[in-house]
């Protein structure tokens, strides 16, 4: 059990001292940005989000349909 934790412990000290790396900021977004194409990335990123959306809606819809009908019988 102690050897457990202990490498638990040892584990989540290297994960700590990994991630304090500085880092310049995010270049990808940098790119995008100053070549104007954030907005392509956001607007993708939304219709795929409302596509998701939408679906998980139907699809609820027919599952209370199908609910309703298995209750009736």
């Amino acid at each position: 059990m102690i050897k457990k934790i202990l490498s638990l412990v040892f584990l989540l000290s290297a994960m700590i001292s990994s991630a304090q790396v500085e880092v310049s900021g995010p270049q990808m977004a940098d790119t995008f940005r100053s070549d104007g194409k954030i907005y392509v990335v956001i607007t993708v990123i939304a219709m795929i989000f409302a596509a998701l959306v939408i679906f998980l809606i139907a699809l609820e819809r027919k599952v209370n349909k199908l609910e309703k009908q298995i209750n009736k019988k």
